[in-house]
């Protein structure tokens, strides 16, 4: 199935979703290990009744877009994850992301990125420091994960703080 290069990196690439992709992105979202961090382990997805991937194999190996852009105040809130256990902790994620976020204060105009993470989830919290998000909220006990009330950490990266890091 092909993929096209929207947003090239050094190992990996971003890529707009491809249809014939909906089979793998319906096992990953209904696979707990990856929705649990989502926030979305109560929902199940399926196909319908008919019927950013590694330099190397052309191989996708999760989803991360911008969710809510608000073009007014300039700013989007950012989502990410990783399908498969084998490709987490290889620096896809941190990739992925400093791509995603060069890609919306250059060519989308945004000064303000943010996101929401679980603060338990420290694989995350690691990822997205490395990619310059820093924390600025937290909404104690605002989810219920494996039972336990969790911190929703909020993070946020600004055009000048990335121009900073350059």
């Amino acid at each position: 199935m092909p993929y096209f290069e929207k947003i090239p990196g050094e190992r990996i690439y971003l890529s707009p979703i491809n249809p014939d992709d909906a089979e793998l992105y319906t096992k990953w979202l209904n696979d707990l290990e990856v929705t649990r961090w989502l926030g979305s382990t109560g929902s199940v997805f399926s196909l319908p009744a008919d019927g950013d991937n590694p330099r190397g194999g052309d191989r996708l190996i999760g989803g991360t877009g911008f969710n809510g852009i608000n073009q007014a105040n300039r700013r989007a809130t950012l989502g990410i994850f990783i399908g498969e256990a084998e490709d987490r902790s290889k620096g896809y994620g941190t990739e992925a992301l400093r791509l995603l976020v060069d890609f919306g204060f250059k060519w989308l105009g945004l000064n303000n990125i943010d996101l929401h993470v679980h603060s338990s989830n420290a694989r995350a919290i690691r990822c997205y420091e490395k990619a310059g998000f820093r924390a600025y909220g937290r909404r104690t006990g605002a989810i219920l994960h494996d039972g336990e009330w969790m911190d929703d950490v909020l993070m946020e990266i600004l055009a000048k703080d990335q121009a900073d890091q350059s």
